[in-house]
């Protein structure tokens, strides 16, 4: 079929386009269409006899038809044959005749463009051949390298000598882009298509030369890590014959021996459980994955010191000796401490073993700083046993207690079993600290395995998940720390007996500062006692001013941070030799001061009582304050309270509604409000009236620090009984006390901190309840009770007394 058969170009013919490849004249192609504008120029070619065009969509465009969409050339040909097939698609089989240029795309009729035959530039047949030579050697080379190239075409262009038809044959089979591709298809230059060509194929032959060598690379270097690897596995083999060194038979054999050395301290389905693990690495190759964890297991379980112990015999006197050192004060609880071991020594004099793991685990409990941790390290060191710290505080998950299964990516054992390990004995001193910060969530909860750890009953057998076996825990000494027992779960609480270690006064932290804290801050600093001078009245102004805590440890700063500026000082000046701080030159080392607790107010006033609280940090003072505003006899309390002190300045307000009722406490009758009827005809007003028409206003500084806790209601009734009554409360006086509705007095407690904080404001009068004065009183340090009185109150009317004026 020649065009000499169909109408001259150009003319207008129906337009194919195609998404993928360039077809050329000399090429007969099946051809896939589903786009509607392509069958129907297709149907439009059969029924009209007509040629058609096929053109390549450009980058981005395929499937759309629209100007500038596809490229300007393509080729033309007509339509051998057309075939249907499913779901609307055809397939036609194409015959190129020539290439051809659109002129003009009628977008209107989108099926047919203006085409034109495209026609080649002039040229010299000589300098093309010599190219085509070139061309051909080109073709060789890459055919040589590409497995994958026509064989076929070699032989076709070396056959040919028409420069056009040879640069479409190998145009047609290179792997370039659409772009690179529409450039040798369009060039009308014959010799500069055809050494684009050359570059093209020269391009593709270095392409295939790096891909040939990286393969080359890889291939060599796996058949090198195979080669190693036998050639490793021969090595072996020989010295197993040779009965040379084996380095994994020397390790099972160290394990076996270390196996056989604790057996006789181990359970025995620790034994078996670590033979049977031994003996599976034995059989294992080294190289697997299995091979590391197992070996990690039986080294942990190997590490833990089995029938290693501490023989230092435990004596009172040692424990009392240490204790008295390292501490200061804190009677109660050394005295409680060496009771504890005094028990235990008189169970190793009299050989009695089977109560000797047996006895109750102490728990000291006290605000921060007050030497919690630190009793627990004297214990270790009188006993001369290694200390463990287990850190409790906002751990969430079981597993950290009592180990992870070996079946999980990282598991590793307990805490427990790990602070053995470090310890390198069986019977180590065990601080859980802050054993009541711990919680309970989705990964389980650590209380459930404290109960284990603490119950006499059962911790010979405590079970570690990652060990997967029970190790005996009764020899070790436990000891927790808490800041409030309250927390603690009350099983737990259950297991343990709590050693109260509340705040020091004043001259306890001056004497613990003196014989503690300065010698040990000297030291770190590098200083000598006789280039410092404190004074008595310095190291007190330091406490009083300097320091917010029930404990010492802010207080151990202030001296840190004075002992710093005091080496600066001597080191600047190198003529100094000694640095004085005083009283007068206090600011230049610690700026402003910082009173813990304003001192008493020298007035009287109405409405303002003194009430005493227990914090986390010690004691504290709270003034009370109310207004009255005329209204309904509305009750409104501000302060950041919780539920139980609003309850209690209800009940407050109650009690003293009840006793201006019963004219126990008197009211004046210029108080209460009149109305102008009452005014005018002279009527007198009932005294309970004061109630009904005024609103009290109950506030307790500060607003942003949240207060609860029962001991608020007699300093809440005497604030509101001043303000109905007009009566001035003692400013000298501080309370603390709990009210019952028929207005008895309630013990409390935390008393020894809150009667330190009244003794630190400088109060002459605490009041206190009756019960706690019979109970508490010796716990109140001497120079508390000697500087302030004490008294006792059954009820509110008692309290009124000593209060209002």
């Amino acid at each position: 079929m020649e065009l000499e058969n169909y109408d001259s170009f150009p003319q207008q013919i129906p337009l194919i386009i195609e998404d993928d490849v360039f077809l050329y004249p000399f090429m007969i192609a099946p051809l896939f269409l589903s786009n509607e504008e392509n069958i129907k120029a297709v149907e439009d070619a059969i029924e009209f006899n007509k040629l058609v065009i096929v053109s390549v969509s450009k980058p981005g465009f395929e499937g759309k038809r629209e100007e500038g969409s596809f490229y300007d050339v393509g080729v033309i040909g007509n339509i051998m044959r057309k075939v249907s097939l499913p779901d609307g698609k055809i397939k036609v089989l194409f015959q190129g005749l020539a290439k051809g240029k659109i002129e003009s795309f009628n977008t209107e009729s989108p099926i047919y463009v203006q085409v034109d035959k495209l026609q080649d530039e002039e040229y010299s047949k000589e300098s093309v051949d010599s190219i085509v030579d070139v061309l051909r050697e080109q073709v060789k080379k890459l055919s040589r390298i590409n497995s994958k190239f026509p064989a076929d075409l070699i032989k076709t262009i070396e056959e040919n000598d028409d420069a056009t038809r040879i640069a479409d044959l190998i145009s047609s089979v290179l792997r370039v882009k659409k772009e690179d591709a529409y450039k040798l298809f369009a060039e009308t230059n014959i010799e500069k298509r055809l050494l684009e060509v050359v570059e093209t194929i020269k391009k593709e032959i270095e392409s295939f030369k790096i891909q040939k060598e990286i393969t080359q690379k890889v291939n060599s270097k796996i058949e090198k890590t195979h080669k190693d690897y036998f050639l490793k596995e021969q090595i072996k083999a020989i010295q197993k014959e040779l009965g040379g060194d084996n380095q994994k038979e020397t390790e099972i054999k160290a394990y076996k021996k270390r196996l056989k050395k604790i057996k006789k301290h181990m359970p025995i389905d620790g034994y078996k459980e670590t033979k049977k693990q031994i003996e599976k690495l034995s059989r294992m190759h080294q190289d697997s994955p299995d091979s590391a964890l197992l070996q990690t297991y039986i080294e942990n379980v190997l590490d833990i010191p089995f029938g290693e112990f501490s023989d230092e015999k435990i004596t009172v006197k040692s424990v009392e000796e240490q204790l008295n050192k390292d501490h200061y004060s804190l009677k109660i609880p050394k005295e409680r401490i060496s009771e504890y071991f005094a028990v235990k020594e008189m169970l190793e004099l009299r050989k009695i073993e089977s109560l000797k793991s047996k006895g109750t685990v102490l728990c000291f409990v006290g605000p921060p700083g007050v030497g919690k941790t630190s009793l627990a390290n004297s214990i270790s060191q009188a006993l001369k046993r290694p200390l463990v710290r287990v850190a409790l505080g906002g751990m969430e998950d079981v597993n950290e207690l009592r180990g992870h299964r070996r079946t999980y990516v990282g598991a590793m054992p307990g805490r427990i079993v790990k602070g053995l390990t470090d310890a390198k004995k069986m019977n180590p001193v065990i601080v859980l600290d802050e054993i009541d910060k711990l919680g309970a969530n989705h990964r389980g909860d650590p209380t459930a395995v404290m109960l284990e750890v603490l119950d006499p009953e059962q911790n010979h057998e405590f079970r570690d998940l990652y060990l997967n076996f029970a190790i005996d825990l009764s020899q070790c000494i436990f000891v927790a720390t808490a800041n409030d027992a309250r927390r603690i779960p009350a099983a737990l609480r259950d297991r343990m007996e709590f050693i109260e270690i509340s705040s020091y006064t004043p001259n306890e932290k001056y004497y613990i500062a003196k014989d503690y804290l300065i010698p040990q801050e000297l030291e770190k600093h590098g200083l000598k006692r006789s280039e410092i001078t404190l004074s008595k009245t310095t190291i007190e102004a330091i406490i009083s001013k300097y320091t917010r805590e029930a404990g010492v440890r802010n207080l151990r700063r202030v001296f840190a941070k004075l002992f710093r500026k005091a080496v600066k000082k001597l080191l600047k000046n190198p003529e100094c030799k000694k640095v004085s701080i005083n009283t007068k030159n206090l600011k230049e080392y610690l700026d402003n001061p910082i009173f813990e607790i304003d001192p008493a107010e020298k007035k009287n006033q109405i409405g303002v009582t003194n009430g005493l609280a227990w914090t986390a940090v010690g004691g504290d003072v709270l003034k009370t304050e109310a207004v009255k505003l005329r209204g309904k006899g509305i009750l409104n309390v501000t302060g950041n309270l919780g539920d139980v002190m609003k309850e209690s300045s209800r009940i407050s307000y109650s009690v003293v509604k009840l006793l201006i009722d019963a004219k126990k406490l008197k009211i004046k009758d210029s108080i209460i409000p009149k109305t102008a009827k009452e005014e005018e005809e002279k009527i007198k007003v009932d005294p309970s009236e004061v109630y009904k028409r005024y609103d009290i206003h109950l506030h307790i500084p500060e607003g942003a620090t949240p207060k609860d806790g029962p001991s608020a209601g007699i300093t809440m009734a005497v604030t509101i009984a001043s303000i109905l009554s007009e009566k001035e409360v003692r400013s000298d006086v501080a309370m603390t006390g709990e009210l019952t509705l028929t207005g008895k007095v309630l013990p409390i407690g935390g008393l020894k901190e809150k009667l330190i904080a009244a003794y630190k404001a400088k109060m002459k009068l605490a009041l206190i309840p009756r019960k706690n004065y019979q109970r508490d009183l010796d716990e109140i340090p001497d120079e508390v009770k000697e500087a302030m009185e004490i008294k006792a109150v059954d009820t509110i009317e008692d309290v009124f007394k000593e209060t209002l004026i």
